[in-house]
């Protein structure tokens, strides 16, 4: 199955300056395979060495926030969109 996955701009650089990408895979973690054996540099973008979602970026499968879902397990399909995200943090100061 392919899906597209939209990339923001702080990680286009590591995607040829690409920011919408097609990818394989039934599942979010088998479409961030893909998308990192497509692009080697996105390696440790998205996801951390011990195979998690990197904590530094969001990520909707449609508009669903998949921590809320099945994480990297969460099942994907044709036409689904997956957007990622740059967590943006702030504080009081």
């Amino acid at each position: 199955m392919a899906v597209e996955v939209r990339l923001p701009t702080i990680l286009r650089q590591h995607a040829g300056g690409q920011g919408s990408i097609r990818a394989n895979g039934s599942t979010l973690g088998e479409v961030f395979e893909d998308l990192v054996r497509q692009f080697p540099g996105l390696a440790g973008q998205v996801v951390t060495e011990d195979g998690a979602l990197h904590k530094f970026v969001n990520v909707y499968v449609n508009d669903d926030d998949v921590r809320y879902l099945d994480k990297l397990d969460t099942k994907v399909g044709d036409d689904d969109v997956i957007s990622v995200l740059p967590a943006v943090a702030g504080g009081a100061g």
